[in-house]
């Protein structure tokens, strides 16, 4: 059987510096993207939009402060933000240790 969990082995590739953002695909499909972020202390993805797709971040390790729409709010992991349509959002992490979270895209236009 073959392990259907994909987070393991691009978890170990992720290993940022201070103030690095490191990225891995965890899926790719027509019409869905999944993408592993991992922050390193004091890293920020800077705020963006996705005009004709629904993002949803899911925390999976530590705290991230998530930006939408020139509101923020901390995390905690476990956690799932979904950012809608055109809403203008970003992640920062301002603790000592590595953030990790999945953005999930779709549809992918």
């Amino acid at each position: 059987m073959t392990n259907l969990d994909l987070y393991d082995d691009v978890r170990s590739t992720l290993d940022p510096a201070a103030e690095e953002i490191q990225t891995a695909e965890l899926v790719v499909t027509d019409d869905v993207l999944v993408k592993a972020f991992a922050l390193g202390p004091g890293a920020e993805l800077e705020p963006h939009e996705h005009a004709e797709s629904t993002n949803v971040f899911h925390v999976l390790e530590g705290s991230v402060v998530v930006v939408r729409d020139g509101e923020t709010e901390t995390v905690d992991a476990p956690g799932a933000v979904r950012h809608d349509r055109g809403a203008i959002h970003g992640a920062r992490n301002e603790t000592d240790e590595t953030v990790v979270f999945t953005a999930s895209l779709c549809p992918l236009p």
